[in-house]
């Protein structure tokens, strides 16, 4: 297969992109009831635990609850928000208020209308401890409470501050529930979460399928989508096919209609195909990086931290496992990120003589009979707990090679499989030197979460895997939440970078993306939507037949 290059990855990225605006005007010459009997089946290659987004907090629930559930407002993609759920809003001169109207004319799919009610409901089981929920939970430490002052008006309390309430709203994991559903034990709403949005779950089989329907009564299409009322779409089935092999040849078959996480090793073949379109979009947020845990040895060590990152040839390892297929992360935020900076690219390249230096000044001067480092007779060892299975073999075949080029300057990375849950307890109390990382966001605040005091504590996981604690950090930080002035936020994001970078906290991978593959011989008007770059499939037609 041919190797392709990052910049061979940029062409093929804009023609993807185009070849779905195509799609969209097009609109693949299908009338407006062409999908209905037509189920669409698409191939995710992540298991969802459970289909509530407002629990845990993976993207494998987003991308699914982005189907089925709407939110409170709405972002383009320039990251402007709009309404949605909410037909207005208003926020009080000090930014602690927050006085949402919501439609009148919306019902969620078992019955239940959309109420001022439902907000409080929703707001308040995201921040209840009980709910577990690591994302929408982490989203609203800010959160004071809601009180309904009328049947369509929820007046939002928070204690502090914080500008990217409403784009953090606009994303599928804080979705607006069914009241009533929220009110069943966890474990069956986890199995069949009501919504208002274009399709409602009617089937979950965990670690195979979900079958969703169309809400026939839908009214409340986002300002992004391409039409209004019910779904084209009758019916989808959304399969679990962890296998990479398999689901794309499930798709080449025939038997599935779209499948995310697109191999790698496949893209040169779905590109020559000419019944297969690929709609490829890097998100937003904290790109997949590898933590350095500084609470203990030897990270807590700057100049050993430093010595890591400059062992890494992240360029060579991402071009040789995954094609070019991903572009390199540069920072602590995705290129695609509001306030990103491209100024913390590259600022750790590959230098063996700098991190050996490094190494040297930080006494680790010994060296065993394996090579590796040693200081008062201890070996230089890194543990890095790791679970295959919540990543794709390319990533697997990248840390290999990273842990093979840190050993040439006499660190010894021992990559430590297990399963999730022993990986994740690991996680949450800091057992580890190295941590595989990303948080997908559409927000600047992203730094926060990542890296400020407040989020070495969380409720089902600790997000700042790094235990990094910072008072300048936290106080710039927050100070860019207590604005929504542009250019002061984007000053003090620059500031909030320059100190991640300085203390060289995480070694960046490579931005996370949609990759999605789409049968356009079949069906066409496949999207993402805007706020996290999520499989979209409201507007979605089948193609006419000859």
């Amino acid at each position: 297969m041919q190797h392709t290059t990052p910049a061979s990855r940029a062409g093929r990225k804009k023609i993807a992109l185009t070849a779905v605006a195509g799609l969209l005007l097009s609109g693949c010459g299908g009338a407006a009831n062409a999908g209905e009997d037509t189920p669409f089946v698409f191939a995710t290659g992540k298991d969802i635990s459970c289909l509530d987004p407002h629990v845990n907090g993976d993207m494998p629930q987003a991308s699914i609850a982005a189907n089925y559930l709407d939110s409170l407002v709405s972002q383009d993609k320039d990251g402007t928000i709009h309404p949605w759920l909410a037909s207005d809003w208003a926020v009080s001169a000090d930014g602690l208020t927050y006085t949402f109207t919501v439609r009148t004319d919306v019902t969620f799919t078992d019955g239940t209308p959309l109420t001022a009610e439902a907000v409080k409901a929703n707001l308040d089981h995201m921040v209840d401890p009980d709910t577990q929920s690591g994302t929408a939970g982490g989203y609203l430490k800010p959160y004071a409470g809601t009180e309904v002052v009328a049947a369509d008006t929820a007046v939002v309390t928070l204690n502090r501050p914080y500008a990217a309430f409403l784009e953090v709203l606009a994303q599928p994991f804080l979705g607006i529930q069914s009241p009533e559903a929220l009110k069943r034990p966890q474990a069956e709403n986890c199995n069949a979460p009501v919504g208002t949005g274009p399709f409602k779950i009617v089937d979950y089989v965990p670690q195979s399928k979900a079958t969703l329907v169309r809400n026939e009564d839908y009214n409340s299409a986002p300002p992004f989508a391409e039409h209004q009322g019910p779904a084209y779409l009758e019916t989808i089935e959304w399969r679990i096919v962890p296998e990479d092999s398999t689901r794309y040849g499930l798709l080449r078959a025939g038997q599935v209609d779209a499948l995310d996480l697109m191999p790698s090793v496949h893209f040169d073949e779905a590109e020559s195909d000419p019944n297969v379109e690929l709609i490829l979009q890097d998100r937003p947020g904290n790109p997949t990086n590898l933590i350095l845990n500084t609470t203990r040895p030897p990270f807590d060590d700057l100049d050993v931290r430093k010595a890591f990152l400059r062992s890494a040839y992240v360029d060579a390892g991402i071009n040789s496992v995954y094609f070019g297929t991903v572009t390199k992360a540069g920072g602590p935020l995705s290129s695609t990120t509001t306030f990103y900076s491209p100024d913390f690219e590259d600022v750790y390249a590959p230098d063996p003589d700098e991190a050996n230096q490094l190494l040297d000044d930080a006494g680790w001067t010994g060296r065993d009979d394996d090579g590796y480092r040693t200081k008062d007779g201890e070996r230089l060892t890194v543990h890095f707990p790791y679970t295959p299975n919540s990543w794709p073999t390319a990533h697997q075949a990248l840390v290999t090679q990273i842990q093979a080029t840190a050993k040439q300057v006499g660190f010894e990375v021992l990559i430590e499989n297990g399963d999730a849950a022993t990986v994740s307890e690991q996680g949450n109390n800091f057992e580890y030197d190295l941590r595989a990382d990303y948080w997908n966001t559409n927000t600047a605040d992203v730094l926060r979460i990542v890296f400020s005091s407040e989020y070495t504590e969380s409720a089902g996981f600790v997000a700042n895997g790094s235990g990094f604690r910072n008072p300048e950090l936290d106080g710039i930080l927050n100070e860019a939440l207590a604005t929504d002035d542009a250019e002061t936020r984007e000053d003090l994001y620059y500031q909030a970078q320059q100190i991640v970078s300085d203390n060289a906290l995480q070694l960046p991978l490579y931005n996370q993306a949609s990759q999605v593959a789409l049968r356009s011989d079949r069906f066409g008007n496949f999207a993402l939507e805007p706020s996290l770059s999520l499989p979209y499939l409201y507007d979605v037609t089948a193609v006419d037949q000859p």
